[in-house]
């Protein structure tokens, strides 16, 4: 397999770290489950792209046309104590290329990574206009299968541990109109790869890359409608690692690179009236910027069932 090839086919496992979706009652939003009451959710996702950033150079998919991705994942956030919540995530991938490279490489599925998170109400205060409110968020994730990082593009993820700290404040108005900013520091670990040497600006001779940490960021501009049966938002998001290499030409990505993007999506969720405790909800979200990183656009479905799970 020459360089050229393996640079693109290498791309995936950016897309990948770009699959954060946008999901209700979760650790980056300020909703907050009952306590003692519990929301399940089915999700489904599919993104694709076929243009990526080399560093900061968009570059086309000349070899593998456009790279796929579809995924399932399955989320419970419990009310553990009035201001206190607990969430468990767990996705299930499959990946692909629209071009299979004549039988050589094949996409790969499975269940990738455990997510364990808690969020705090820390404030909430009452003005004449509105409501300001504040939340602290933890989040971990590890891989739950034994599944390889650096066969990209179809690894199923970066498989190292991470550790996510984040910041929530929102201010709603009586209108129903909200302005949420979303802060964190997400941790990553080392992962280990097939290769017992690779390059980082530097030679290192090891199995174990150092996969970068990053700043990430979210503003969100949102609305309840038709007395808080619908709710739907605008977001901007964009993370910045704190390291990393950059791709070099006609060579694979890897997990050492650093990875900054900007996106923009679309979110709305309706909580039926009739159907107490179901709801449906959908995103569109698309990369406007980036540096090593794909310029992808996904869309999501997912149903949500909340209930007192203890009378």
């Amino acid at each position: 397999m020459n360089f050229f090839k393996k640079f693109h086919l290498g791309l995936f496992v950016l897309f990948l770290a770009l699959s954060n979706t946008i999901l209700a009652q979760s650790p980056t939003d300020e909703l907050m489950m009952p306590a003692k009451e519990i929301c399940f959710l089915l999700y489904a996702d599919y993104g694709q792209f076929d243009q990526y950033w080399e560093g900061d150079f968009l570059r086309s998919n000349a070899t593998i046309a456009t790279v796929q991705r579809r995924s399932a994942m399955l989320m419970a956030a419990y009310g553990l104590l009035p201001k206190l919540n607990v969430y468990a995530t767990l996705p299930y991938i499959q990946t692909n290329s629209t071009r299979p490279n004549g039988g050589k490489f094949e996409g790969t599925s499975g269940l990738q990574d455990i997510s364990i998170g808690l969020k705090y109400e820390l404030f909430q205060k009452y003005t004449e206009k509105g409501k300001f409110s504040g939340y602290g968020s933890l989040n971990f994730s590890t891989p739950i299968s034994n599944y390889t990082a650096d066969y990209q593009p179809y690894s199923l993820g970066l498989g190292t541990p991470q550790l996510a700290w984040r910041a929530i404040l929102q201010y709603q108005w009586k209108s129903g109109f909200y302005l949420r900013s979303v802060s964190g520091y997400l941790w990553k670990g080392y992962t280990q790869s097939d290769r017992e040497y690779y390059y980082n600006n530097g030679s290192y001779y090891t199995q174990w890359m150092d996969v970068p940490s990053s700043f990430n960021q979210e503003v969100v501009i949102g609305k309840w409608f038709k007395a808080n049966v619908l709710r739907v938002e605008l977001s901007l998001a964009s993370q910045r690692s704190f390291s990393g290499d950059d791709i070099r030409p006609y060579n694979a990505p890897q997990p050492t690179n650093k990875v900054n993007y900007d996106r923009v999506g679309f979110f709305a969720h309706y909580y039926s009236p009739k159907l107490k405790g179901f709801g449906v909800q959908t995103f569109v979200q698309t990369a406007v910027n980036g540096e090593n990183s794909p310029k992808q656009t996904s869309i999501g479905l997912g149903f949500t069932y909340q209930f007192k799970l203890i009378p």
